[in-house]
């Protein structure tokens, strides 16, 4: 497959996980299994969500995360250092600890298992430092460990560019940076509750290009959402133009943005991305019950085409299916979607190329 192909299809990353694939990875089950045994059933669960995607129609294949409780709890299985605290009524990975390591590669053998069931495009994801930081460091239970937020981000930066390394060499085609953070820098209130919110985007991006220098052969994407909260909508609101400069110094090669949700902003924005740049255009529903129409799907990137030209333009939802362990959104509902992405897609090619 050319991966220069006008409107590739993918998904961000996670997909929703059946009931089965919920109780497989509770801490409670875990205790009760062997090791074998747990990796031979998550192994099965992962070939399946591989296959629906297949089946589906989609180019560009993840494992669903469906290996990991949470997108960003990730890093306390790469590294120890970090416990479950309770942090404003809910527990929290916390690094209450210096990092040191205990399963580095993780994601690299994620993705190694990932490119064994699928002839097709593969892509697998990893949290931005910035956004780590926002969610994992705590001014009390971390003191000790890091005495500021900015000491663990930058603690992070090697330990996230020697997962991307290791990716590197599995042959991935895409590795992606989640950083919802950053996009919410969108938004007036959330830019209102630091003293210069421009400065922290900035400093957002550098820890990310510090992390991808010097790397080639793969693909790096950015992600960028408004936080997705399932039914109950979104977080942050407001188009990307706040952000816009910052994203500009980023040496990446694909923005996933959303742009289905009406809070997104206008599609102008897109014509001051760079142009050696693609788009992974969001143009698809991950939140809402309603199925999108092949033809709604088209009539969203037709419009994007009047910023972009095709070869710069791929599909995928807005968000993940599953952004933390406890969504609930139908897999059937999922594959419904992705369906008629895929549908678009062919729409699309007869008509534009």
């Amino acid at each position: 497959m050319n991966v220069n192909m006008p409107f590739l299809t993918s998904v961000v990353g996670s997909m929703p996980r059946s009931q089965f694939v919920r109780d497989l990875l509770a801490p409670e089950q875990r205790r009760v299994m062997r090791e074998e045994e747990f990796q031979r059933q998550l192994d099965a669960a992962v070939a399946y969500i591989v296959s629906m995607q297949e089946a589906a129609g989609i180019d560009i294949i993840s494992d669903g995360e469906w290996r990991r409780l949470s997108y960003i709890g990730i890093i306390a299985e790469i590294m120890d250092g970090f416990e479950q605290t309770l942090v404003d009524g809910r527990y929290w990975h916390t690094v209450t600890a210096p990092m040191t390591p205990r399963a580095p590669g993780l994601v690299a053998r994620e993705a190694r298992f990932l490119k064994t069931h699928t002839t097709r495009k593969t892509k697998t994801a990893l949290p931005s430092p910035y956004l780590l930081g926002q969610r994992m460091w705590h001014p009390e239970h971390s003191r000790k460990a890091y005495p500021t937020r900015t000491s663990f981000m930058e603690a992070l930066v090697p330990v996230l560019r020697g997962e991307l390394l290791a990716l590197q060499d599995t042959g991935v085609d895409v590795v992606q940076f989640d950083d919802p953070h950053l996009c919410l820098f969108v938004d007036e209130r959330v830019r209102s509750q630091y003293d210069d919110p421009d400065r922290e985007a900035d400093y957002c991006v550098g820890l990310l290009n510090d992390i991808v220098s010097g790397v080639d052969g793969v693909t790096l994407a950015i992600h960028l959402c408004r936080r997705n909260r399932g039914r109950a909508g979104w977080v942050g609101e407001g188009g990307y133009g706040p952000i816009l400069p910052a994203l500009k110094r980023l040496r990446f090669h694909q923005y996933v943005m959303e742009f289905t949700i009406p809070v997104a902003g206008d599609l102008t924005v897109l014509r001051e991305l760079p142009e050696h740049a693609s788009v992974g255009l969001g143009c698809v529903d991950c939140r809402s019950e309603h199925i999108d129409t092949p033809e709604e799907i088209v009539a969203r990137v037709e419009k994007a085409l009047a910023h972009l030209p095709p070869e710069r333009i791929a599909l995928n939802p807005d968000c993940g299916f599953a952004p933390g362990n406890a969504a609930d959104i139908p897999i059937d509902e999922a594959y419904a979607k992705l369906s008629n992405e895929a549908h678009a897609a062919r729409i699309l090619r007869e008509r534009f190329c």
